[in-house]
């Protein structure tokens, strides 16, 4: 050891001396080289337009949610010993969040933009539901009838009955009657006016996959939303409790009028259209579910939102156009979600965050802790390598047809991982090249 000293210090000294200029500029090139190694902070960009839906303006760098959720593909980081995300997902995408949080606990294409039928409502009932007391009530007239689409989902009203907003609002969410919005729509100002303070509403809550057309989700062109926005869009509606009574009731008397034969009927019964709360058409009520909302149009197939609470903790699943063409499928998938998410959660690292900036409290639920991360130092392409081990283990990760899977974010960490060893090599080497250069100068002087 005492002939290792001397020298050892001797090195030491002399690193603290100005350096030659040969070393300075081997140093230079060499830390120069390492850092244009090093990638920007946060995974690579997905190649193409990140979502596989024509039209996406979402970036990785933009996407609302965090980069890791723009890229396509199934994202889960579940921690050692949680189940793998469920295997036989059909939907085009889908999202699990936890409501109190708002952290994502796994997604498919969270910002893959969809139309979104009538689970659009939520976010008309964002915009609109806080303007009028349940008591307020008004006459419909002719004009508050006249812009429906044809075909659209109808709870009954007729012009020249006079109903309350509370009655109107159990037509929205029970019947999805898209009569019922759009009287709610001219009540708010006009259709147009609704419209575009649901586009305002959504750009304000960071749902930046949804394009508004029509305010209750009827089919028209280029009207869009995602996974992630319905999820934001449910989160922020639970927080209001006249949302949260109206999309858990699961049937209510709606005020009568004139039947065909012109005899009055004082009311009649409506039952809500979501199955999962129901039980209706075979299938299993969700215990602990809480709403929110479901739709059905050509161009969307199913979609559902579907929030629950367990201990304490709600969660919110979002499923769009499942493809495997079974009965029920979008309900039976929205169950393994939440199924597994309640399993998961409080073990999953998250994968990205609602971008709701509405206080995170959900009315009747307990805040739930913060979910834990991994640690800090751990490295980001093992993170990334299970995340995709796992989707591959789910079967889920397969794409629907134009839009073509990526491990964008495997490779992405991984490029990092292998860039911060390569630059760290080069500046051992750097290091160690002014040492040897520090040692001949210093052999020199003497």
């Amino acid at each position: 050891m005492t002939a290792i000293r001397p020298p050892f210090h001797r090195s030491v000294r002399a690193l603290t001396r100005p350096l030659p200029r040969t070393a300075a500029t081997l140093a230079a090139a060499c830390g120069l080289c390492a850092l244009s190694l090093v990638p920007a902070t946060g995974p690579a960009a997905a190649t193409g337009d990140g979502h596989g839906s024509e039209g996406s303006s979402s970036s990785v760098a933009m996407a609302g949610g965090g980069a890791l959720l723009a890229e396509p593909g199934v994202h889960a980081l579940p921690h050692d010993g949680v189940p793998d995300v469920p295997s036989g997902l059909s939907a085009l995408s889908w999202l699990v969040s936890d409501a109190t949080t708002g952290q994502v606990l796994a997604a498919k294409d969270a910002h893959r933009q969809l139309p979104p039928a009538s689970t659009l409502k939520t976010l008309f009932a964002d915009t609109v539901l806080p303007r009028f007391s349940r008591d307020t009530t008004h006459k419909v007239t002719d004009s508050d009838l006249a812009d429906i689409g044809p075909g659209s989902s109808l709870v009954g009203i007729q012009a020249g009955q006079t109903y309350s907003v509370g009655d109107l609002w159990r037509g929205v969410f029970l019947a999805s009657g898209n009569d019922a919005v759009h009287v709610l729509a001219h009540m708010n100002g006009s259709v147009a006016q609704t419209v575009s303070e649901m586009q305002a509403k959504a750009r304000m809550l960071g749902a930046d996959d949804t394009h508004v057309v029509s305010p209750d989700g009827y089919d028209q062109p280029g009207q869009v939303s995602s996974a992630y926005d319905l999820a934001v869009f449910a989160r922020a509606g639970l927080q209001n409790s006249d949302f949260a009574e109206y999309c858990s009731t699961k049937s209510a008397d709606f005020p009568g009028g004139y039947d065909a034969h012109g005899n009055y009927i004082d009311s009649f019964g409506i039952q809500n259209t979501n199955r999962l709360l129901t039980g209706a058409k075979g299938v299993t009520p969700y215990p602990g579910l809480v709403g929110v909302k479901n739709g059905y149009t050509t161009n969307a197939g199913n979609t559902l939102i579907a929030a629950a609470r367990r201990d304490g903790r709600t969660l919110i699943a979002t499923v769009m156009n499942p493809q495997s063409g079974v009965a029920n499928a979008v309900y039976n998938e929205a169950t393994k979600l939440l199924d597994w998410g309640f399993e998961a959660a409080g073990q999953t690292t998250s994968v990205g965050t609602l971008n709701s900036m509405q206080p995170a409290t959900v009315q009747g639920s307990s805040a739930s802790a913060p979910l834990p991360g991994r640690e800090l130092g751990e490295n980001a392409g093992q993170a990334a390598g299970r995340a995709a081990n796992r989707a591959g283990k789910a079967g889920d990760a397969s794409p629907a047809v134009g839009h073509p899977a990526s491990p964008a974010s495997a490779r992405g960490t991984s490029a990092s991982a292998t860039a911060w060893y390569v630059g760290g090599g080069l500046a051992v080497a750097a290091g160690l090249s002014v040492l040897v250069l520090r040692r001949r100068g210093a052999g020199k002087a003497r």
